[in-house]
């Protein structure tokens, strides 16, 4: 995260229970996927509290190398994939919509590009002042494409989904996305990964409110 180490392990502690509270109240498999978002942040934020320990020490450059590579496939290549996909198998099946399963595409398109970035050009992490900067040297080409792509793929699935409470989950991620690209432009994807995976308990309370529903029927 771009604060601290502690930040980042606190968060990470804090997310694997409640992913692994969250994952203990799905029913159905095909909401799996979306109950693991929670865990899956925790593993993101551990691996940068691991970075912020190692930056400053050239003897573990391998390690610090793979570290941030984790990281950021987690942010550019996971997240804008698994995100749609996750949202629309959650909804029921008659339910999903043309938009969702566009989303999902537009979803993998920025993922195989940043993805084709992550393996072919070099990336570096940081520390300047109390933030994890990644250098990232990619080409321009696509890049900013990728990047609308990527706020499609990773804002616009909760707020069309049909499950009650997910817009929740969409205003929040709106929300935290501005005030990173706003007040930390330049530290953008540490610290919106880091407010994106703290929201992201709001996840319990979309798939408590659905067993609910279910418990109903």
């Amino acid at each position: 995260m771009c604060f601290s180490a502690s930040a980042s392990f606190g968060a990470g502690i804090i997310l694997s229970t409640i992913g692994v509270i969250t994952i203990k109240k799905v029913k159905q498999p095909k909401d799996y996927l979306f109950a693991s978002i929670p865990f899956l942040f925790a593993i993101q934020q551990v691996s940068e509290g691991i970075l912020w320990l190692i930056i400053p020490n050239n003897d573990y450059l391998l390690l610090q190398n793979i570290l941030a590579h984790i990281f950021i496939f987690f942010a550019q290549v996971f997240w804008p994939f698994l995100v749609p996909l996750a949202i629309m198998l959650f909804d029921k099946k008659k339910s999903r919509t043309i938009y969702q399963k566009s989303l999902v595409i537009i979803g993998f398109l920025c993922a195989s590009y940043f993805g084709y970035c992550l393996l072919f050009y070099p990336i570096k992490a940081e520390i300047i002042g109390h933030h994890v900067f990644y250098r990232q040297f990619y080409p321009t080409t696509l890049l900013y494409a990728s990047i609308v792509f990527y706020g499609l793929a990773i804002l616009i699935p909760p707020f069309i989904s049909h499950s009650k409470k997910m817009w929740i989950l969409g205003l929040a991620s709106l929300i935290s996305f501005s005030i990173s690209a706003f007040f930390y432009k330049e530290f953008l994807i540490s610290v919106w990964c880091f407010f994106a995976s703290i929201i992201s308990v709001i996840i319990y309370l979309v798939i408590n409110e659905k067993e609910k529903l279910n418990q109903k029927l």
